[in-house]
């Protein structure tokens, strides 16, 4: 999945969310558990002194006694962290009654701290507990006998903080727990959302490199129905652009027929003439003829070059290639070596590249002092075409930079020895040119001629 992908952008912005959205949720739960928590510890506090004062305080005599109903056993338990004690405020003289877990140790008043009472009359503070553990204490002030008549009492009942610490502490490492695993589970969720949402894309792109290499003519297969009319819009342009490709070829041939016909009169006519005038006609009815079958081939390349589908296997022109070569120099014993990718394709038509390679190889083979190198390499990119480079050297005399430089201009020959007309390379060059390809000359390390040549890759 790569930075700038729609796939690592939907799934980014996801993944983002989920963890933008989970520990906000986190934080809310806790918030609303650890009040909910904190609310019914205080309600159990808040029962057991008002339970612990009522039992004390109805006596009937002017002192509170000790409850005969302990309600929680962890009041027997020294040290426990639940603690009750009722401490004299007017007259200290009166015995201070405390629950077995407190021993002889004491728990400061909230009343002598200034703590004001809430609405029901209760005093709520943070102490330290005999064990030096912290409690949360709860503070009732109450009288025995009638109410408001007789000596006050602190009423006051005391709970571990670390016991609800540990409730807190449990609950939070479950939600977290619970939150990381939905978490990561929604997060493969998504990654799977975003590649199974992506896939008719990735059909999409397997369809068309199919089209583009030649195994197909159009985009097949079902699609969802929102890539449909996608689908149908790319045939529909597909379909138009062989149908003008067709048009074009068949203008080119009946041109072709058009003007051959005439110029053929022409030349006829003009060899009935045995003076120099119909020399002349005749010299220049042929020039003209070359220049309409140059030109013809020129549109017909024209035409099919970038064509989507057409797809040429080079190993197999290489091949055909030497075979002939090496046939027609058989008396010169040229040695020809290929080295290609079985899976290099060149974008156009065959003969196409025939004409190219068959006039370079010619070429090298004519110059040649016995070995023919060609070597062949693909370059694929992100977005097709590929490159496909072709290197073609002989072991020659080679040429120098000057030669280089005119050597492909039109009909120009360095060696009148040799046969051909000077046509080769030029028609190699306007070839190249109309594949959106590059062709250079240079010096080979096997001292002959080096030609480089950029083709465009199926």
């Amino acid at each position: 999945m790569k930075f700038n992908s729609l796939a690592f952008r939907l799934f980014a912005t996801s993944a983002a969310w989920v963890l933008l959205v989970l520990p906000l949720a986190a934080i809310i739960i806790y918030q609303l558990y650890s009040d909910d928590v904190q609310d019914a510890f205080d309600a159990r506090l808040e029962k057991l002194v008002s339970s612990i004062g009522a039992d004390s305080m109805s006596s009937g005599g002017s002192e509170p006694i000790a409850p005969k109903n302990r309600y929680e056993p962890l009041f027997e338990d020294p040290r426990s962290g639940w603690y009750w004690q009722i401490t004299p405020i007017d007259n200290k003289q009166a015995a201070t009654l405390r629950s077995a877990s407190l021993g002889n140790a004491s728990i400061d008043l909230p009343i002598e701290h200034d703590i004001k009472p809430n609405e029901d009359g209760a005093r709520w503070t943070k102490a330290t507990g005999p064990a030096g553990e912290g409690v949360r204490v709860v503070e009732l002030i109450d009288n025995p006998g009638p109410p408001g008549e007789g000596p006050r009492y602190s009423i006051i009942v005391a709970g571990p903080i670390d016991w609800l610490d540990a409730r807190l502490s449990s609950f939070l490492t479950r939600l977290g727990t619970a939150l990381v695993l939905t978490g990561v589970g929604l997060v493969a969720v998504t990654l799977f959302q975003v590649r199974f949402g992506l896939l008719p894309l990735r059909r999409i792109e397997k369809g068309l490199a199919d089209i583009r290499s030649g195994h197909s003519e159009k985009l097949a297969g079902d699609l969802p129905d929102e890539i449909e009319p996608l689908q149908v819009e790319l045939n529909a342009l597909l379909a138009s652009n062989q149908e003008i490709i067709d048009r074009a070829r068949t203008q080119v041939g009946n041109l072709a027929h058009a003007l051959k016909t005439p110029l053929a009169v022409i030349t006829n006519e003009a060899r009935e003439d045995k003076g120099p005038f119909g020399k002349k006609i005749a010299e220049q009815t042929e020039i003209m003829r070359d220049q309409v079958n140059h030109y013809l081939d020129r549109a017909r390349v024209a035409a099919g070059a970038g064509v989507i589908g057409r797809a040429t296997k080079v190993s197999d022109v290489l091949e055909s290639l030497k075979r002939a070569l090496e046939r027609i120099h058989r008396d010169r014993d040229i040695a020809i070596t290929i080295d290609c990718p079985p899976d290099a394709r060149f974008a156009g038509e065959r003969q196409d590249l025939e004409e190219i390679l068959g006039n370079l190889c010619d070429n090298a083979c004519k110059w040649s002092k016995g070995k023919v190198s060609v070597e062949v390499a693909t370059a694929t990119s992100r977005r097709p075409p590929g490159r496909l480079t072709i290197r073609i050297e002989d072991d020659g005399s080679g040429l120098s930079e000057v030669e280089r430089a005119r050597i492909g201009k039109r009909g120009v020959r360095l060696d009148e020895t040799m046969p051909g007309t000077g046509l080769g390379l030029s028609i190699v060059t306007d070839l190249v040119q109309s594949y959106r390809g590059s062709l250079t000359l240079a010096q080979s390390p096997m001292g002959g001629l080096r030609v480089d040549l950029v083709l465009p890759a199926a």
